[in-house]
């Protein structure tokens, strides 16, 4: 295919100079068309060990894992074991939360669509036994119900460790025996590690963080998150090419490459389809599925997920339809600038789909009243607090909690201006980005309820 050649010869004169603009300690890519694949690498696996990364390297996917346990679950609805709209109790009876009306009600469905309303980022470690995860549910008997179930998108990583647990519950087997079993064996992958001790086995990227501005990227003081999140995505690592090849589960109506029906006709499609609708928050998709986010743009529809784990970040697109699809995998650096030169450009030129330009404050923003959105919004792994100077100017003060603050994350205070209704933007850019601050509901005193950064933090005492 010319078309792919031509992208794979620009690949390789292009982003060598891409990661040392973008401080990009090493990456590894793979581009899917017309039921062919090109793949290659760049830079290091790590900056202590210098140790090149190849097209066969490994890297974490990060939260991309949430695409590999929907698609366990949804082997199980194809099986008759699981009703998406009934109670996840009817399967895990042991599943609770603070909020027990809530904990009765959330269903499978709005697991897998983020809409469940409880609080999601918790990375409590229950060792590495294979009972890590069935001691996680345990954990969860305090979290705080955000909203009614269903009623909002709100991402949720613990959610996807429940989904891990029913994958197990229902196959008897410890979730990573289930990845082996039900989709690393059928689709044949050979570079694709639940956790470590597969990973060690091939070269296996490190993470780069920067533990404060300016301080450069160095490689992280540990590997993975905890494995009690692997459902969630704290550990499973692969080469770009397997990615693709699951990628390509999902452009094939649920077939493996060798003929096998790994998900039922019908099944992937409905894993692809419109669940919830987000706010504008830039970089995540304009509404989700099952599993899937999803990218409406005015050329077409994209689906994907983003990872990101400790220093490394990981990015997956497919443009149903087409068999086009592109994996971009990195280990620190402003890893969303590389991924809008990169993938932009593939997509561009095989999908004919353009990415959305990213959100960027006004040159000449005006002054608000912000009484609306002062305060302050808590979750578990981080505070945030919004306040207005005299001048009328507004500022964010965030404060890293739990595991984050652990791993030695800084507070950071930046300033914030209009963007759109009820939303409010940095106007300096982080790692590429000006991600916007949507501020939603009403406390019952006339401010937001909730900070919405992806997450909907909720307004502390509120």
């Amino acid at each position: 295919m010319a078309a792919l050649t031509e992208i794979e010869k620009w690949l390789a004169e292009t982003v060598p100079g891409a990661i040392e603009r973008y401080d990009v300690p090493g990456v590894a890519w793979a581009v899917l068309a017309g039921g062919e694949v090109v793949d290659g690498a760049a830079g290091v696996l790590s900056r202590s060990t210098v140790v090149e990364a190849t097209a066969d390297s490994v890297f974490q996917i990060g939260s991309i894992t949430k695409l590999w346990t929907a698609t366990l679950v949804m082997q199980l609805v194809d099986e008759g074991k699981v009703d998406l709209d009934v109670p996840i109790r009817t399967y895990l009876p042991e599943f609770r939360i603070a909020d027990e009306d809530a904990a009765a009600r959330i269903t499978t469905r709005q697991l897998l669509s983020h809409t469940a309303g409880f609080e999601g980022d918790i990375f409590t470690d229950t060792g590495r036994g294979d009972d890590c995860v069935e001691k996680y549910l345990r954990e969860l008997h305090g979290v705080t119900q955000l909203f009614p179930p269903g009623e909002q998108f709100s991402y949720n990583n613990a959610g996807y460790c429940v989904l891990g647990r029913l994958v197990e519950v229902l196959r008897n087997s410890p979730y990573d025996v289930c990845l082996r079993d039900h989709l690393i064996t059928p689709l044949g992958l050979t570079h694709t590690a639940p956790g470590p001790y597969e990973a060690i086995l091939f070269r296996a990227a490190v993470g780069h963080i920067e533990t404060e501005p300016g301080a450069g990227y160095q490689p992280a003081p540990v590997w993975a998150l905890v494995r009690s999140n692997a459902p969630a995505g704290s550990s499973l690592a692969m080469r770009p090419r397997d990615l693709l090849t699951f990628a390509q589960l999902h452009l094939n109506d649920g077939k493996a490459a060798d003929g096998t029906q790994v998900l039922a006709p019908g099944t992937a499609g409905r894993m692809h389809d419109r669940q919830v609708d987000l706010p504008d928050l830039g970089l995540m998709g304009t509404s989700w599925g099952l599993g899937f986010e999803r990218f409406e743009t005015p050329d077409g529809l994209v689906i994907g997920h983003d990872g990101g784990t400790i220093g490394q970040s990981a990015f997956l697109r497919i443009v149903p339809g087409t068999g086009v699809a592109v994996a971009l995998l990195t280990n620190g650096g402003d890893a969303v600038s590389l991924y809008r030169d990169v993938v932009g450009h593939v997509l561009e030129q095989l999908g004919h789909v353009r990415l959305p330009a990213l959100p960027e404050p006004p040159a000449a923003p005006e002054r608000v009243d912000a009484g609306r959105y002062v305060g302050t919004y808590e979750a578990d792994v981080m505070e945030m607090t919004v306040s207005q100077d005299e001048d009328g100017r507004i500022w964010l003060v965030q404060k890293p909690k739990g595991v984050f603050a652990e791993l030695g994350e800084q507070a950071e205070r930046k300033e914030l201006v209009p963007y759109g209704e009820n939303s409010l933007i940095p106007v300096e850019a982080d790692r590429g980005m000006h991600l916007p601050h949507v501020f939603l509901g009403d406390d019952g005193h006339g401010h937001a309820l909730y900070l919405h950064v992806g997450r909907a933090v909720r307004r502390a005492g509120a």
